[in-house]
């Protein structure tokens, strides 16, 4: 059995996999890649148990087909050295022994059995499909996953939230201090479900999905779920569990209303932020007509600071405490240069929404605020 395939078509596509390899595993075959091929195509698999990740590489001067398994590290470390070129794989069906061939060398191993690999769950008869544009799911878990939680308490809180409607999907997560919540109108399933998506996979996604990819089809059942992109697909068990009724969270008469420079009070916020506390980062916001003043304080050490900005408010002056660090994670995912705070009493949730949203979107963030009695005021 032999075939040949690009060095350097390899090398990506076992670096975007070995993402889902762990280096402790209770299976030591999931430590390896399994190596299927046929015709002119490669197809390799690697999985922790939970997750899964398979991609498909084109070959060529292919002799035979087989499976096989192979230790990551046999491979990567190797192609991390080598420059690009033709690589020559000659495989010893009897006891599969592997030769690799190249410009200048040579290596070889023992591959290992594939019989042993675990075979992949089958997709109950009960299972939803759609497709949504490439840019729409990565955007979807770009924009949420900074918000999920790590509750062993509360695991239904460890995932991204994808609510599926006949006319949009809405991407939703929290850890109780944040939330957010985006809708995305350019994805028409036609049918209503939803499912809780992992975190580890939802990063496994976001590394291998390009803005210039093509669709995403998505397949879910209430066990699993299967993600098909461009070379890739990953395979995912999926949180279970329902998920919190969070559109009640969500306030609807914040009518203290700020609109200010996205990059501008983030900048501020990172300056303002050495001063706070380290054991709460608490920042206080003081706004009055056009004028937001920002300002952070750490008794324990006597130090403070304080800066103002101009932004658009016309509302009753109030005062209002956040955490500095959760304030930055959510305007550094803002899509539009200047930004909406929608503020109702100093104790309740305040909105944060882009001034413009990208097409087909609504993305709405919640943050909770602090009590100001911990500022040391």
């Amino acid at each position: 059995m032999k075939f040949q395939v690009l060095s350097s078509d390899l090398m990506s596509h076992l670096s975007a996999i070995s993402r889902v390899l762990v280096s402790k595993n209770s299976m030591p075959i999931l430590e390896n890649f399994l190596f299927e091929f046929s015709d002119n195509q490669l197809k390799v698999t690697a999985s922790d148990g939970d997750t899964t990740m398979i991609t498909t590489i084109a070959i060529s001067e292919v002799d035979g087909d087989g499976r096989f398994v192979v230790p990551a590290k046999t491979l990567l470390d190797p192609l991390k050295e080598m420059p690009q070129q033709m690589l020559s794989f000659q495989i010893n069906p009897d006891n599969l022994e592997t030769y690799v061939y190249y410009a200048n060398g040579k290596y070889n191993f023992i591959a290992g059995c594939a019989d042993e690999y675990p075979t992949l769950r089958s997709m109950s008869a009960e299972t939803n499909t759609f497709t949504m544009p490439a840019p729409a799911l990565l955007n979807g878990i770009v924009s949420t996953i900074f918000a999920v939680a790590d509750d062993e308490l509360r695991p239904v809180m460890n995932g991204i939230y994808i609510d599926v409607t006949p006319e949009s999907c809405i991407f939703v997560a929290s850890d109780s201090k944040k939330l957010v919540r985006l809708i995305n109108t350019s994805v028409k399933s036609g049918f209503s479900a939803s499912f809780i998506l992992p975190k580890k996979p939802a990063n496994l996604l976001k590394s291998i999905i390009s803005k210039d990819m093509a669709d995403a089809e998505i397949q879910f059942d209430n066990k699993s779920a299967r993600v098909h992109i461009g070379d890739y697909t990953v395979i995912c068990s999926l949180i279970e569990g329902k998920y919190p009724r969070y559109e009640a969270v969500i306030p609807k008469n914040n009518t203290n209303c700020m609109i200010i420079d996205r990059q501008e009070c983030i900048n501020t916020l990172r300056r303002i932020s050495v001063f706070a506390s380290q054991a709460t980062n608490q920042v206080k916001f003081e706004l009055d007509k056009d004028q937001l003043t920002i300002s952070a304080a750490d008794v324990d050490y006597s130090i403070s600071g304080v800066e103002k900005i101009t932004c658009s408010y016309d509302s009753v002056p109030m005062q209002i405490g956040f955490r500095a660090n959760f304030l930055i994670e959510i305007l550094n995912t803002m899509p539009s240069s200047e930004v909406e705070f929608r503020m109702g009493e100093a104790f309740r949730a305040a909105l944060i929404v882009p001034v413009t949203n990208n097409e087909n979107e609504d993305l709405l963030m919640l943050i909770m605020p602090m009590q100001l009695a911990d500022f040391g005021n």
